[in-house]
C-alpha cells in the first residue's frame, strides 16, 4: 500500500465525471456552476424573439372588436379572415369573437390549432412557434395550463404539468442524448423530490430547489461509487456516506464536494483513519487503525504528516504498509 499522504483521497474522488453536465433549461443555460450545468426545464413558453406566446393571441383584439358583429348567440363557421398584420384564422366564430375549434397563423410562421372560447386559446390546442418548438396539450387563458407535452428544438421534451405557461407539478423530461428527469417542478424548475438519470447509467434520487440538487439524496455511479447524504447546488455538502467501488468508506462530513471537518476511511481489510480533512485530504489530529487493531495518533497539514509529530499512542504503528 502506499503511503496515505499519496492516496487520492481529494475532491476528485467525489466529484465525478458522472455528475457534470446536469440539465436546467432547455432555453437558456448556466456556466456558474462547479458541474457545468446547463440544459434543462423548459419554462415559460417563448417564441424565438423571447415573447410570450400567450402575447401572440392578444395582437388583433382590438381590429377584433372593431369587427360588424353577427348573432353572437350563433356558432358558424366561416371563411378564413385575414387580419390587418398578416395573420389569418380559420375557424368557428360566436359573434366578432374566435369561439370553438379553430387555427391561427402568423406571419412569422407560429400557429395555434386547437379550442378557443371568446378570443382565448382554452381547452385542447398545439402551439408551433416559429422556430419549430411546438406544445400539445391544455390552455387556459392563452397560456399552458393543466397537462401538455413541449418539444424543444429537437433537443428536449418535457411531458407533465403546467400552470399559466410554467411547468407545475410532476413531469418528465428527456434529452436526446439519453438524459432523464422524472420528478416535481415548481414555477418552471425542478423543485421537490426527483431522480435524474445520465446517459452511462449514473443516477441521482433525492431533493431539488431552483434545479439544482439540494437537501438529502442518494447518487449511484455507473462505475460502482455510491453516495448517501447531504447536497447542496449539486455538489456534496454536509454529512454523507460515499462508498468507491471496492469498498473503501467515507462517513463524515462535506463543504463543497471536498471532505472537509471530522471524518472516518474504513478499509475492507479494517484499517480506518478517523480525524479532521480540510479541503478533500487530512489536515489537523487523526487516528490510524492498522489490520491488526494498533492505533497511532499523529497531526496533518495539508495531507502530509507533520514533521516530528508527537506520537500519543502507544504503538509506534507506521500510517502505511
Amino acid at each position: 500500500m502506499a503511503p496515505m499522504g499519496n492516496v487520492p483521497f481529494d475532491a476528485s474522488a467525489e466529484n465525478t465525471a458522472q455528475r457534470a453536465n446536469v440539465h436546467v433549461s432547455s432555453t437558456e443555460s448556466s456556466d456558474n456552476s462547479s458541474l457545468a450545468v446547463g440544459g434543462g426545464t423548459v419554462g415559460q413558453l417563448t417564441s424565438a424573439s423571447n415573447t410570450s406566446i400567450a402575447h401572440y393571441f392578444d395582437r388583433e383584439l382590438d381590429e377584433l372588436n372593431s369587427l360588424k358583429s353577427s348573432d353572437s348567440s350563433v356558432l358558424e363557421r366561416r371563411p378564413p379572415h385575414n387580419f390587418r398584420g398578416g395573420a389569418v384564422y380559420d375557424g368557428q366564430w360566436l359573434g366578432n369573437q374566435r369561439h370553438g375549434h379553430g387555427k391561427q397563423t402568423w406571419p412569422d410562421g407560429a400557429s395555434y390549432e386547437g379550442e378557443w372560447i371568446l378570443n382565448r386559446a382554452e381547452g385542447r390546442g398545439r402551439c408551433t412557434h416559429c422556430d419549430g418548438d411546438h406544445y400539445n396539450g391544455e390552455w387556459r387563458a392563452n397560456q399552458a395550463h393543466g397537462l401538455g407535452v413541449y418539444h424543444h428544438k429537437h433537443l428536449t421534451t418535457y411531458e407533465g404539468n403546467w400552470r399559466e405557461d410554467l411547468q407545475e407539478g410532476f413531469g418528465v423530461e428527456t434529452w436526446n442524448e439519453g438524459a432523464r428527469y422524472e420528478g416535481e417542478f415548481s414555477d418552471g424548475q425542478k423543485e421537490g423530490h426527483g431522480k435524474y438519470f445520465w446517459p452511462d447509467g449514473s443516477e441521482y434520487c433525492g431533493t431539488w430547489q431552483a434545479n439544482n440538487m439540494t437537501g438529502c439524496g442518494n447518487y449511484k455511479g455507473h462505475d460502482g461509487k455510491v453516495y448517501r447524504g447531504r447536497w447542496r447546488d449539486s455538489m456534496i455538502h454536509g454529512m454523507g456516506i460515499y462508498v468507491w467501488g471496492d469498498g473503501l468508506t467515507y462517513r463524515g462530513q462535506y463543504a463543497f464536494d471536498r471532505k472537509e471537518g471530522l471524518g472516518t476511511l474504513t478499509w475492507l481489510d479494517g484499517r480506518k483513519y478517523e480525524g479532521f480533512w480540510l479541503q478533500g485530504v487530512q489536515h489537523g489530529q487523526g487516528f490510524y487503525t492498522s489490520k491488526g487493531g494498533m492505533v497511532k495518533e499523529t497531526r496533518w497539514t495539508h495531507g502530509k504528516k507533520g514533521i516530528g509529530a508527537e506520537d500519543l499512542s502507544s504503538h509506534d504503528v507506521p500510517l502505511e504498509d
